[in-house]
């Protein structure tokens, strides 16, 4: 216990809590006179009384709906990605009993409800906009006896490729996130154990964003390179949103395509590059995120400009312009920041767990990524580590389960 301040010291007139209790003339009524004693000293006064403050860990995010919550929630400040493998013994029905319970937990957890059987009921009493959004793997759809969507299957192999199988693929992905690690903890903790007769894990990658009120709603993250990440999304509510993520067919409409690469950010080499070098290499500022060819994070940029001597002002190697195309392939971007113990002399194992929703990832991550695959300076100072494609299937009412479009 810490020792009281100075002035709590002169209002007890040099006795103590301490003195009170332990002493051998405090028993029976004398110990109720003590509390009663200790209590009335150290009462505040009106004056005192600490000013009442909103406390984000009320906030809730709706669970039950048209589309799984975490797809177009904004992103919270802390995320989990806990990917699961099926023991060889689960089958369709065993699918069903599993989605039933995991949704079950989810619903409660998200609403500050503890789930069943909650040793630590305590725990979930703060959801901090809690969502836990489930994504199925290939095996997971094959074991269902389902057709799976074309682009559900891994990633065409990439040069910059050095992929790792304790950060790849899965059958099953839980992604959950909220504003604080305490409760986004307890929920995976919670989750895990429902899940352990049913699966094992395969890996976890846990990432962090912008403390809660640390920035202005709607401000673009930033990476470890202090590059703004995700200046072009789609605006989540707008139609244009909806063309690019929400599929439309089959036991998938309403829910949508995900991307999972764990992206090693070399931070060690990048601080050998000078400032003017960063901005060329991605096309952006660093400073405020505006195209180089323009002033402001959200100009257009104007990739046929030319410098005095001809050159274009945005490289051919620019991030943004490789990764813009003719600007038909569009994804949602809902990354990550890590940060884990270095190894050896290096002096950071950082990176990003690059998160992308899109209806049709064939059509629309894969090409994009094939240019960045062939001419993108930034693989100079990255490396992708870990890759994952999952179909997140729509979200449900009260009465169904996530999955039931799937497995029923």
């Amino acid at each position: 216990m810490p020792a009281p301040a100075e002035g709590a010291r002169s209002r007890r007139s040099g006795s103590t809590r301490r003195q009170f209790l332990l002493g051998g003339a405090v028993a029976g009524v004398g110990a109720v006179a003590a509390v009663g004693a200790d209590f009335a000293l150290n009462r505040q006064s009106p004056d005192d009384a600490p000013v009442s403050t909103a406390m984000n860990g009320d906030e809730k995010v709706p669970f039950f709906g048209e589309h799984q919550a975490g797809v177009d929630t904004s992103a919270q400040a802390h995320g989990i990605f806990v990917a699961l493998d099926l023991h060889d013994e689960i089958d369709r029905s065993a699918l069903t009993r599993l989605m039933r319970i995991l949704t079950d937990d989810a619903a409660r957890l998200t609403q500050g409800r503890p789930a069943l059987a909650d040793s630590e009921p305590e725990l979930a009493l703060s959801p901090a906009r809690l969502t836990v959004t489930f994504g199925f793997g290939p095996g997971l759809v094959a074991r269902a006896g389902a057709d799976a969507p074309a682009w559900l299957a891994p990633l065409p192999a990439f040069r910059v490729d050095r992929l790792q199988p304790e950060f790849s693929d899965g059958d099953l992905l839980l992604q959950i996130a909220g504003d604080d690690p305490l409760t986004v903890a307890h929920a995976t903790r919670m989750l895990l154990k429902d899940a352990r007769g049913f699966a094992s894990v395969r890996w976890t990658q846990q990432g962090f964003r912008r403390a809660y009120g640390t920035e202005r709603p709607g401000t673009t993250m930033r990476n470890l390179f202090g590059q703004v990440d995700g200046t072009t999304n789609p605006q989540p509510g707008t139609a244009d949103f909806d063309e690019v993520v929400w599929a439309v067919e089959g036991w998938l409409s309403g829910g949508t395509g995900m991307v999972v690469r764990r992206i090693r950010m070399d931070l060690d080499k990048w601080d050998r590059l000078d400032r003017s070098g960063r901005d060329a290499s991605v096309g952006r500022t660093l400073a405020n995120g505006a195209p180089l060819t323009g002033t402001e994070e959200f100009d257009e940029p104007d990739f046929d400009a030319t410098t005095e001597i001809g050159f274009p002002v945005i490289p051919q190697f620019a991030h943004i312009r490789r990764a813009r195309g003719d600007g038909s392939e569009r994804i949602f971007r809902r990354a990550y920041n890590y940060d884990e113990r270095p190894v050896g002399a290096e002096v950071s194992e950082s990176g990003l767990i690059f998160v992308s929703f899109q209806a049709d990832i064939d059509r629309q991550f894969t090409p994009m990524q094939r240019r960045l695959d062939e001419l993108d300076l930034l693989n100079e100072w990255t490396a992708p580590i870990g890759s994952a494609v999952f179909a997140i299937p729509p979200g449900c009412s009260d009465t169904g389960f996530i999955g039931d479009t799937l497995l029923t």
